[in-house]
């Protein structure tokens, strides 16, 4: 077997859980989160790319979000044109999140994508403003105002919470300071 092979072979058997599980947090749906995760194995490990496996479960996570947010563009600019193909009677009922009793589900998935891609990339995989920014090639800027409304909007669903002034703070405060020691 190729390398690659035995390194995604690997990473299927020890980190599904795991992928499936950040795939989920990054969506909000298991089933697009199962998708997610097989499109971005497909995409990390096709052509036969050498991937250490040291790196590999970081290079599928990153892929999921991209993935994720480059489909939430194409389906907006599908809707933006579907009614020139469709009849207006045709059209699908709106889906709703299922299982509403997870709060936080929930409010993470009224979010709009970029926002969430960031809050999940922050404070879930614990990424700096400049990595997440790396990550999803846009400005460090546009990152902190994402993080900032995502806080918001978390906070007007779940309610305040205890540590949220100091979360913003640190998010934009020390990853100011980030930014001043490396130029």
């Amino acid at each position: 077997m190729a390398e690659w092979q035995d390194t995604m072979e690997f990473l299927v058997r020890t980190r599904e859980r795991a992928l499936l599980g950040y795939a989920y947090v990054v969506c909000g749906d298991a089933t697009q989160a199962q998708d997610l995760v097989q499109d971005a194995l497909v995409k990390t490990f096709s052509r036969g790319r050498t991937v250490p496996q040291a790196k590999a479960e970081a290079y599928v996570r990153r892929t999921i979000a991209t993935l994720y947010v480059d489909q939430y563009r194409r389906q907006q600019r599908w809707r933006r044109v579907q009614h020139l193909f469709r009849d207006p009677d045709v059209l699908p009922a709106p889906s709703h999140f299922l299982d509403l009793s997870a709060d936080v589900a929930t409010a993470m998935a009224a979010l709009p994508p970029r926002v969430r891609a960031c809050v999940v990339l922050r404070y879930f995989d614990d990424l700096t403003v400049p990595d997440i920014a790396r990550q999803l090639s846009i400005a460090p800027g546009s990152v902190k105002r994402y993080l900032w409304e995502g806080l918001r909007a978390l906070e007007l669903r779940l309610g305040t919470l205890d540590d949220a002034e100091h979360a913003t703070v640190d998010v934009l405060d020390v990853t100011d300071a980030r930014e001043r020691k490396h130029r």
